[in-house]
């Protein structure tokens, strides 16, 4: 069993039962609730043969996955879902807290210059080696949470430290421009750093706020969804589920409406109903839209990529007539607004080609993945909807 507790108070357990589980409030105070999609309005929470969405949020995939599956399953002899949770639990640091029989531990911290000057194989190995059972974080690529001190403040804060492999060569860089231009559209973005050698993106995670820790919930468990079904939906349906659930309706669609822009003129393939996500208070008054994330150019590893998930019925890269009417229909804003939005972002766009354009200069081997990413850009600046990137430019790229 696994207790679940808010500021030290039990408010319930999570448990097991063959490939059943369920969660038993012992709280009848609806401020006691463990999430937007799990609110204390009932006693049980039941799901058959699916682990709870909003508990899923927690489990590594990907690279970390297969860490895990090769450790647990030489020592258990399975592995399942609720056995990695159960690992990962008492390290996990959010809202709310858990307990489970795998108790807590201390971890070390590490200097941050130290990680951004030697961003090696080895320097990753460690970090992973350390951070390992505080991994309760999800996605493909190659990552690891980390406690890091900056020696200037003292202060010691929690990163997500992301690198690459062969497959997608130079994914650092890649996604630091990315979330650069989103900012550069007016967009919130986390604290990122790039490393000495460009092999580590370090990401800041954003639910700490100075004395609070904000809840944080993913668009596919708000939808009550799978991470198997993270790629389908609309992002109409993301707006409706912001609408839903936010309390500043106008701002937060606002915003969610610059992210969607800015994926499609980025041309980031990836933007799944994990991508989104609400951040709340502890009292859930204040409950909005988190800062983008996950943000790359996906086109420049794969030649066809689309969107990941439909508008207006398709999964096409649409232009500007399509997008201001999306922002129009779905996001509360008004024509003038909508194009204005749509206008910024392509200005920030403009300013990311010139950047990339002369950082390749001094970064040669930034060249390929730079040259694609600017290509896939100038498609975005003629406003037009393509069904997937020309054959005629993916072939000046072979």
């Amino acid at each position: 069993m696994i207790e679940i507790y808010l500021k030290d108070k039990k408010i319930a357990s999570f448990i097991q039962d063959k490939k059943s589980y369920l969660i038993d409030y012992k709280s009848s105070d609806i401020r006691d609730s463990i999430a937007l999609s799990l609110p204390n309005t009932k006693r049980f929470y039941t799901y058959e043969y699916r682990f709870p969405p909003y508990f899923e949020t927690f489990l590594p995939e990907g690279y970390l996955y297969e860490i895990f599956k090769n450790i647990l399953t030489k020592e258990y002899g399975y592995i399942d879902e609720y056995l990695i949770f159960s690992h990962l639990a008492s390290n996990i640091n959010s809202r709310i807290k858990f307990k489970s029989v795998f108790k807590s531990r201390d971890f070390e911290f590490l200097d941050i210059d130290n990680v951004l000057e030697n961003d090696s194989v080895d320097t990753f190995n460690k970090i992973l080696n350390i951070f390992l059972n505080k991994n309760a974080i999800s996605g493909i690529q190659p990552k690891s949470l980390a406690l890091l001190k900056d020696k200037k403040t003292l202060q010691i804060d929690e990163y997500i430290i992301k690198t690459w492999g062969d497959e997608y060569p130079q994914l650092s860089e890649n996604e630091y421009f990315c979330l650069k231009a989103c900012e550069k559209a007016g967009i919130k973005i986390p604290d990122i750093k790039l490393s000495k050698n460009k092999n580590f993106l370090l990401v800041k995670n954003f639910i700490f706020q100075k004395n609070e820790v904000l809840g944080f919930e993913e668009i596919l468990s708000l939808m009550d969804k799978n991470r198997t079904s993270k790629y389908n939906g609309s992002y109409e349906q993301v707006a409706k589920v912001i609408y839903q659930f936010s309390t500043n309706k106008k701002d937060s669609l606002k915003e969610y409406f610059k992210i969607v822009v800015m994926n499609y003129l980025l041309k980031n393939g990836d933007a799944h109903l994990k991508n989104f996500a609400l951040l709340f208070s502890k009292d859930f008054s204040n409950i909005y839209l988190s800062p983008a994330y996950d943000v790359v150019n996906t086109t420049c590893y794969i030649f066809k990529d689309k969107p990941s998930l439909s508008l207006k019925g398709k999964k096409v890269w649409y232009g500007r007539s399509v997008l201001v009417e999306f922002g129009i229909k779905s996001c509360l804003l008004t024509k003038n607004e909508s194009s204005k939005i749509y206008e910024i972002c392509i200005d920030a766009l403009k300013q990311t080609i010139d950047e990339i354009k002369k950082y390749m200069v001094k970064n040669p081997n930034f060249r390929t993945i730079g040259t694609r990413m600017c290509d896939s850009f100038k498609l975005s600046l003629t406003d037009k909807t393509y069904k997937e990137l020309p054959f005629e430019l993916i072939r000046t790229w072979k």
